[in-house]
């Protein structure tokens, strides 16, 4: 059995020296969080290794099911924390390996104190517990920091996208959508739902899209861009396209798209001109 209050309380009442001594003998050459210099970030840095030993020394008095529980929030804390978001995750799981070091020499300090030794069994017991507990603990934090990581990309990603498909407003309610640059089948999938968005925000009516800058597409990416002037003509929207270049065409014909009922321009300045006519 591995509850013992005696040892919660021996390991709580060493709490802060665990933190001093874990910190003295950190590797602070490296990068991130472990090798700041700023004194802010180094109070922070021993609140949150002191907080998680006023956790884990838990183990000994709590259900394992509560005392995860109630360590999520420390897990959920230190896997958001900017510091440690730009730290490696090695030297973060480095970290958690020391301090269960620490915890196995501070488990044989207790044996010492006392004044019947415990069986070898027990002692195993209480060791298998703390290792067990950072285990999980220092895996959670690593799925949490890379959550979040992925979903600081994935916003990243679509702020790119918003940016690489501007709907530029002209008089009239005409607007232009100039498209440079390779296009993927991601940024091609949020340059149709961004446009057909916005040209039913700013009552659009008449849509040029260049494709002059545009040097290299695939099939699907080609199937996308006139998926687009379709779903444009379905609510309302003419479209004109400009600097259609040859190998985008060829795609298109290879693929059987029919450029029928499609307004095409050599270039921007000759489909706006068509436009105003």
């Amino acid at each position: 059995m591995q509850r013992n209050k005696q040892l919660h309380e021996f390991l709580l009442n060493r709490a802060a020296q665990l933190t001093e001594e874990w910190y003295e003998s950190l590797d602070k050459t490296g990068s991130g969080v472990y090798a700041s210099t700023d004194p802010h970030v180094i109070r922070n840095l021993k609140a949150q290794n002191f907080e998680f030993h006023q956790h884990l020394c838990k183990i000994f008095v709590m259900e394992k099911e509560a005392f995860f529980k109630e360590f999520d929030e420390w897990v959920i804390e230190i896997g958001r924390d900017p510091e440690h978001l730009n730290t490696p995750t090695h030297l973060i799981m480095r970290e958690f390996l020391r301090v269960r070091e620490q915890y196995m020499g501070f488990i044989k300090e207790y044996v010492d104190s006392l004044s019947s030794s415990p069986s070898q069994e027990l002692i195993d017991v209480w060791k298998y517990a703390v290792i067990e507990a950072i285990d999980v603990v220092m895996t959670r934090v690593v799925e949490e920091k890379t959550n979040h990581l992925n979903e600081r990309i994935e916003e990243q990603q679509q702020t790119i996208n918003d940016l690489s498909s501007p709907l530029i407003d002209l008089p009239e309610g005409k607007a232009l959508l100039p498209l440079v640059g390779d296009i993927d089948s991601d940024r091609a999938s949020a340059i149709l739902e961004n446009t057909l968005e916005g040209c039913t925000t700013k009552k659009v009516d008449h849509l040029f899209i260049d494709l002059s800058g545009v040097y290299l597409v695939d099939t699907l990416v080609a199937q996308q861009i006139f998926q687009l002037i379709n779903g444009l003509k379905l609510i309302g929207v003419t479209t004109t396209l400009s600097g259609l270049r040859p190998e985008i065409a060829q795609t298109a014909v290879q693929l059987g798209i029919d450029f029928g009922g499609i307004n095409i321009t050599s270039n921007l300045a000759g489909a706006i001109s068509m436009g105003t006519n």
